[in-house]
This record gives structure tokens, sequence and C-alpha cells, in this order.
């Protein structure tokens, strides 16, 4: 195994435990709206498929910079949608209207 490999597979475990420390620190009610944000700020691995796909010079590299970049549409697409809901959360709903004369007395 060369120096590069294992010198990327530790910052990846790396990453991953700290990642983990960090997701399982945060309260229940704090984390639908971090997750969305964080969500939408992965478009950097939108970017990263696309320089992935244009240094690839194999059949292997298009396809995993393809499912990469579909994947990363997605999560961006997905956190944009689960912060629209939530902030729909938050919006005041409109009263229904009452019927004329149905609370009031009559003589």
């Amino acid at each position: 195994m060369s120096v590069s490999l294992i010198s990327s597979l530790s910052v990846f475990v790396l990453a991953l435990l700290v990642g983990f420390e960090v997701i399982s620190k945060i309260p229940n009610s704090l984390h639908t709206p971090m997750m969305s944000g964080a969500n939408s700020i992965h478009g950097v691995i939108l970017v990263g498929a696309m320089i992935t796909g244009a240094m690839s010079g194999n059949i292997v590299g298009y396809i995993l910079a393809f499912f990469a970049a579909a994947f990363g549409a997605a999560n961006v697409v997905g956190g944009y949608v689960v912060t629209d809901r939530m902030l729909e959360m938050f919006k005041k709903r409109p009263e229904p209207a009452k019927a004329a004369g149905a609370n009031s007395k009559e003589a």
C-alpha cells in the first residue's frame, strides 16, 4: 500500500469519528435545523464530482463522478426541502371564517 492511500484512509476514518462525535452531541430539538443547513451547504460535493469527472480518464471515474453528482444534488435539494418544511411549521395558520350568527344569541 502506498503512503498516499494510507494517509487518505487515515483522514477519512478521523473525519468519520469527528463527525459522529459532533452529531451525537447536538440536542434533538436542534438536529433538524442543523442537518437541513448542512445538507444545503453540501453543494461542494457537486463541485468535487465535476472535478473528478473532468480529471477522470476512464469509464469507472465517469461513473463514480455521475453517482457523486446525483447523490450530491439529491442531498442539496433535500436540504432545501427540509428547511422549507421546517419554516412552514412556524408560519401562523389562517383562522377559519366564522359563520354569521352561529355564536351569537338570537332574540
